[in-house]
């Protein structure tokens, strides 16, 4: 009796001790990450100030509607949670609202930075501290070098382009998904409960970031049920409670969504089937006859163009295809070296690959890069999506070199290393230098879109500057924007109430009304021309032409002139 009390003496005692080392070493590894997120955060702002004075901040065009979607939410005739559109998710918009209020920061595109760079800070040192957990400090150095140092996504934290965010949320809902498993392991109940909640936090950010966060929530949820299977004991346990509050999250999340589409646009799936939706976009562009767009109802060559789009974004093309097979190799490594360690959960890094693969082939969306038919580009920062499990396994494929050659020569072992590192620091300024695939792509679009927009905003700024505008507003917010103009002067086609009763009768809506070739604006015009007299015209190469018309009927103050 005595020898067994002294055994569970001596077992209470080592468990305290283990728990007590595990949060001296939690500890310092909050510091060390504290140091890279300071560190990111520097190598980010350099990147804002060469940006900035480059003026690249607006070239992307769906950088410029985020920011229009986050003015609208304040600045409106019918301010609101109404503005958020359907197809966009709605947490970018929200979080870039504060700093879109500046009617400067909103003009020069600062506003959208703010967010897009707390996502970059979070995801680089997400992605060290995600290395950690397996790898000691110098090969987890590597992963967050080719991480934190692609060009592409350097200039993607400088804009609204929401990628940055989404890339910050999948490292993070890992990161506290494997602290998950790893408390339940040494029968942490508290700590397995707080980091299965945080995992969940996390995840609802990501639903209402990108559509591929529905996709990564769903495999994460199973990977988190799979102790609650094995031990049924844990479901007595405050674990199980954490669970169901995770699963209710997680359901609940694109569920709210959902209704939000119904209320607001009468169908729960108007993201999916909608007006604006990829579909609607695909069938009104696509000319007849035309051929499909590369990976149409093929996930094989959709799987191709996406990883190839990832491939260039990261590394010198001529070594692209040499990642992906280092990519393969740290997998396996990681596999082997780390299966008992929960390094399944890591492979959820995975999930854009089987995620975009399908949305090319089924879901309307293409990329396009120059390499392969059709030699142009289209939705090429996908590919930045695996920038964390290209980054991972490289840490992992550093650390098996480093340990080959350690036991020969222990003396080369951080030669190696450093080695590795700088070819990587090379990578990213060959990219930089050869101008990152991302950049190039806005460049190319934005070509005749920048001026033509320039063009516009110059004709909105002679109008007077308390008359009203009707126009619509999806297809060159940036006018308005460069022009200052403040949303809630115009009618566009997110004013639900005014909207329609104003495309029967223009003149009587507005002091001027404004049209591009061909849309709702111009058709009711051409139905009711009655009242409106032409006053300047805007056309630029590439372009529709943009017709100002002043209403004769309407007084600048809003009532209607008597006849």
């Amino acid at each position: 009796m005595r020898s067994s009390a002294n055994s569970r003496t001596l077992s209470k005692a080592g468990n305290k001790a283990g728990t007590s080392a595990a949060y001296t070493e939690r500890m310092a590894l909050r510091g060390e990450t504290f140091a890279v997120a300071w560190s990111a955060l520097l190598v980010s702002l350099f990147a804002l100030s060469f940006c900035y004075s480059h003026n690249l901040l607006l070239l992307s065009g769906d950088a410029v509607a985020h920011m229009a979607i986050a003015r609208r939410l304040i600045d409106s005739t019918n301010a609101g949670l109404s503005q958020l559109g359907s197809v966009w998710l709605p947490l970018p918009h929200l979080l870039i609202v504060p700093f879109v209020w500046r009617m400067a920061w909103w003009q020069s595109g600062v506003a959208g930075a703010f967010p897009s760079i707390g996502a970059y800070v979070f995801g680089a040192a997400g992605i060290y501290r995600l290395a950690r957990v397996w790898l000691k400090p110098l090969p987890s150095l590597i992963a967050l070098l080719f991480f934190a140092l692609n060009p592409g996504l350097l200039y993607a934290q400088t804009t609204a382009l929401n990628e940055p965010l989404c890339v910050a949320e999948m490292i993070w809902a890992v990161i506290f998904l494997v602290e998950y498993l790893r408390a339940l392991d040494h029968e942490e109940i508290a700590r397995a409960v707080r980091m299965l909640i945080f995992c969940g936090l996390v995840l609802v950010a990501a639903v209402y970031t990108r559509y591929d966060g529905w996709i990564f929530a769903t495999f994460t949820w199973i990977i988190a049920i799979a102790p609650l299977l094995r031990k049924r004991n844990l479901w007595k346990t405050g674990v199980g409670g954490a669970f169901v509050l995770f699963t209710v999250m997680l359901a609940a999340a694109p569920l709210i969504w959902m209704a939000y589409c119904q209320r607001q646009f009468g169908d729960p799936l108007d993201f999916l089937r909608g007006p604006y939706s990829a579909r609607a976009i695909e069938i009104r562009t696509t000319k007849p006859g035309s051929p499909h767009y590369p990976g149409w109802h093929s996930m094989r060559v959709a799987a191709l163009y996406f990883l190839k789009a990832a491939e260039l974004g990261a590394i010198w093309p001529r070594l692209a295809n040499i990642l992906l097979w280092l990519t393969l190799a740290g997998t396996v490594v990681a596999g082997i070296r780390y299966r008992s360690q929960h390094i399944l959960a890591a492979l959820l890094l995975w999930v854009p690959l089987p995620f975009y693969a399908y949305s090319v082939a089924y879901g309307s969306v293409p990329i396009f890069i120059p390499p392969w038919w059709p030699h142009s580009f289209y939705n090429t920062r996908y590919g930045m999506e695996m920038l964390p499990v290209f980054a991972l396994a490289l840490g992992f494929c550093a650390a098996w070199i480093a340990l080959q050659i350690g036991n020969r020569w222990p003396e080369l072992q951080a030669w190696v290393v450093g080695a590795i590192a700088l070819l990587i620091v090379g990578n990213s300024y060959v990219l930089a230098r050869a101008t990152p695939l991302v950049l190039q792509e806005m460049i190319a679009n934005s070509r005749t879109r920048i001026p033509f927009e320039a063009a516009y905003a110059r004709g909105l700024e002679t109008l007077p500057p308390d008359s009203t505008i009707l126009a619509y507003l999806s297809e060159h917010p940036g006018a308005y924007q460069q022009a200052g103009v403040a949303l809630k002067r115009t009618i566009n086609e997110a004013d639900y109430y005014r909207w329609k009763p104003a495309l029967n009768a223009p003149a009587k809506s507005a002091n001027y009304v404004i049209t591009t070739d061909n849309d709702p604006v111009a058709k009711a015009v051409a139905a009711h021309p009655e009242g409106l007299t032409l006053i300047n015209i805007v056309c630029s190469t590439g372009q529709p032409c943009v017709r100002f018309y002043r209403s004769d009927v309407r007084e600048p103050g809003g009532s209607i002139r008597p006849r």
